[in-house]
């Protein structure tokens, strides 16, 4: 695939230069803003609110439309052309996990606190053997904002080494229209892959005008959905409950006040243990069946003060509760042993609050963000009829930190971000385990970036941050045998260095049209790097190792016009062990297997990738329709499985999409969506997963509101 990275290099730099050559005759300014672009979305939660081509990072906005669009059945789809965002483990609904820039891997405990998930705010944090890491259903989302790279850590919280994912709930004023009091969406979906199908309601209502509240309820489900090489991906049936209720009360007309329950559910017998990868009946390592239950909840009681007429004054107070549980029950296999049988979970509870000032010159403006967070999270593992599992450690974790950033322009065109954060972790182990000394540790998290914007069609960018990871639970106090926890752990740290411009133009081939281009590259140096140590007695199971590194490059291009649209996303990422690791299993064999030399490559590298969207509107019909063409190169290192799949290598895979949403006559407010996803069956397995890719997928979706 290497002539794949060629074209697609050489493509990039001619839409680059393309837009370069012709930015001095675009307009400095337009009022069509019908056709916005991918990197004109305007991005929240990175400091003071911009668009995603003016922030000093790599960001990435998928609104309603794209979720929309993609008909996704699961959370992992809606990422499916972010740029550096790769889904790990499988595409079961319980086998799902982010590797992001190289960070990331489906069976490494840890790595699931490299990257930060949250709901409205709320943290979400699980991590068990063989399972995903995030559980819920896309149908709940209106946004995801995906911020790449340990930049992020400032506002987040230390340790984001791969960076956030933000995803946000639907509100009731996204259906309510002007002049009316409530709607009422009903929607359904079918894909012919396993004959899966979603049923959604929502309702939104303003009961006055000071209060108003959204509930959705949605089921899905599907059969065993079959594979492109022919067979089917075992436990890939499910059927799962979801929903969300939401108030909203205006104190006035800037305070708000928000509180959301949001509940997904599945309950499954006889289901594969392993849900991160197919693991055959015959393989010693097989796990079995298991009948188990997953419940999922967020609570979030939130508070906003604009002030728009104090200055000092834009705060935002958010109190959460998020409680993920796993039952399971009669297990099929002896060789679980005490984690089968069992229940697991997480409950954290976590305070927000964090306020804006604002100081203002003749030339200039600065935002200073500053602000704390504190939670407590439980960690449940408890084997029906009592013990205890020394794999997954119970305990709690107390964390407190307290973060500024300022954000400085000048002139509406040099822009400056300088922020601090600092963390403290408590970790307090079950007293029913053999080492139950707590352990504390503190982090550091600054950062460093700016923007310089020429004009209004070009910039460029660069930041430096160091951010630094906290051991979890499971990384200090995991035993087994004569494996021993490491109370000696030490944090992870991680100094991240960024590069990249940014592109802009206006009437580029047309009256009205818009298009954006962003470039980022990246280095990543992490030292004291945890990992799991693979030695069989006599040693800690976590380690610390000397470090790695990681660099790349992504692109992200977006064009928008009245009749045309296309979007573009390249990832390229690198990655290498900086000194040697040396392993010790027991046998030659597998001491060579679980050594790494200085200079070997990361084992959690994605494959380079260039997905292309082009489509076309007929305006006056209220028709969109499309293809989407992803190319994956052949992998650097081709991750292996327990057991081994054929090797991962270049792959294509094509889609393509319509949709019709009249705008007004008799079928306003109905939507249709129909795609075929693979839809020459390209039979591959993406590095980093363990199954091959799904077959050639019909999916068609009708919704119609009805507005009162």
């Amino acid at each position: 695939m290497g002539l794949v990275r060629s074209r697609a290099a050489a493509l990039l730099c001619g839409v680059a230069l393309g837009m370069i050559g012709v930015q001095g005759a675009a307009a400095q300014s337009n009022a069509n803003l019908t056709n916005v672009t991918l990197l004109e979305r305007l991005v929240i939660g990175a400091g003071a609110a911009k668009v995603a081509l003016n922030t000093p990072q790599a960001v990435t906005v998928v609104d309603q439309a794209d979720i929309d669009q993609k008909q996704a059945s699961s959370t992992g789809e809606i990422f499916e052309d972010t740029p550096g965002v790769t889904m790990i483990g499988s595409e079961r609904t319980l086998g799902e996990s982010f590797n992001i820039r190289g960070i990331g891997s489906a069976e490494t405990s840890g790595d699931e606190a490299r990257i930060i998930i949250t709901v409205d705010g709320a943290k979400k944090f699980y991590e068990q053997y063989r399972m995903g890491s995030f559980f819920s259903d896309p149908e709940l989302y209106k946004q995801v904002e995906v911020l790449r790279g340990p930049a992020s850590s400032t506002l987040y919280g230390s340790g984001a080494f791969g960076g956030v994912i933000n995803f946000t709930t639907k509100d009731a004023s996204d259906f309510i229209q002007d002049g009316q009091t409530g709607a009422l969406r009903v929607k359904g979906s079918y894909s012919s892959n396993g004959n899966g199908a979603l049923v959604s309601a929502i309702l939104a209502h303003r009961i006055n005008e000071t209060f108003e509240v959204l509930a959705t309820g949605n089921f899905r489900r599907s059969a065993l959905q079959d594979l492109a090489a022919g067979g089917t991906l075992p436990g890939s049936e499910f059927a799962a409950w979801s929903g969300l209720v939401k108030g909203t009360m205006h104190l006035d007309a800037e305070q708000v006040v928000r509180l959301s329950y949001q509940r997904w559910n599945t309950d499954q017998d006889k289901q594969d243990y392993a849900q991160t990868g197919t693991i055959p009946l015959n393989n010693p390592q097989n796990f079995g069946q298991i009948d188990r239950a997953v419940d999922d909840q967020t609570v979030v009681l939130s508070y906003e003060n604009p002030a728009s007429d104090n200055e000092m004054l834009d705060l935002k107070v958010q109190l959460s509760y998020s409680d993920t549980s796993v039952q399971q029950r009669n297990p099929t296999s002896p060789f679980l042993g005490s984690i089968g049988a069992a229940d697991y979970g997480y409950q954290t509870v976590q305070l927000n609050a964090a306020n804006t000032s604002e100081f203002s010159g003749d030339n200039w403006v600065n935002y200073l963000t500053y602000g704390v967070q504190a939670s407590n999270q439980n960690r449940v593992a408890a084997p029906v009829g009592g013990g205890v599992i020394t794999t997954h450690p119970e305990g709690t974790s107390t964390n407190v930190g307290g973060f500024a950033q300022s954000e400085h322009t000048i002139d509406e065109r040099f822009t400056v971000i300088a922020g601090a954060r600092v963390d403290y972790s408590y970790l307090n182990p079950s007293q029913s385990l053999a080492t139950t000394t707590p352990n504390g540790q503190a982090a550091f998290s600054p950062k460093l970036a700016a923007l310089y914007k020429f004009n209004d069609n070009f910039n460029v960018f660069g930041s430096v941050a160091h951010t630094e990871r906290l051991p979890t639970l499971d990384e200090m106090f995991q035993y087994s045998g004569t494996r021993s926890a490491n109370l000696s752990l030490r944090k992870e740290a991680s100094d991240n260095y960024e590069v990249g411009f940014g592109l802009q133009s206006y009437d580029l081939l047309t009256a009205g049209d818009r298009a954006g281009f962003k470039a980022t590259g990246f280095y990543n140096n992490i030292t004291d790097g945890i990992r799991s140590n693979p030695v069989t007695a006599n040693a800690p199971y976590f380690v610390n190792i000397a470090g790695m590194r990681l660099w790349g490059l992504e692109l992200e291009g977006s064009y928008e016009s009245d009749h045309v649209f296309g979007r573009l996303a390249y990832t390229l990422t690198r990655g290498e062990y900086s000194q040697t690791f040396l392993g010790a299993g027991g046998s030659a064999a597998t001491n060579a297997s679980n050594t790494r030399l200085a200079g070997d490559p990361l084992d959690s590298l994605p494959q380079d990738k260039v997905v292309l969207t082009l489509g076309g509107r007929l305006p006056e019909h209220d028709f969109e329709y499309g293809t989407k063409v992803t190319l994956a190169a052949n992998p650097i290192v081709a991750a292996a499985t327990v057991p081994a799949t054929p090797m991962p290598g270049g792959w294509a895979s094509v889609d393509v999409f319509a949709s019709w949403k009249p705008q007004s006559g008799a079928f306003k407010g109905t939507e249709a969506q129909f795609s075929i996803e693979n839809i020459f069956n390209a039979d591959y397995r993406e590095n980093l997963s363990m199954d091959r890719s799904k077959g050639r997928t019909f999916k068609l979706t009708l919704a119609k509101q009805f507005d009162y």
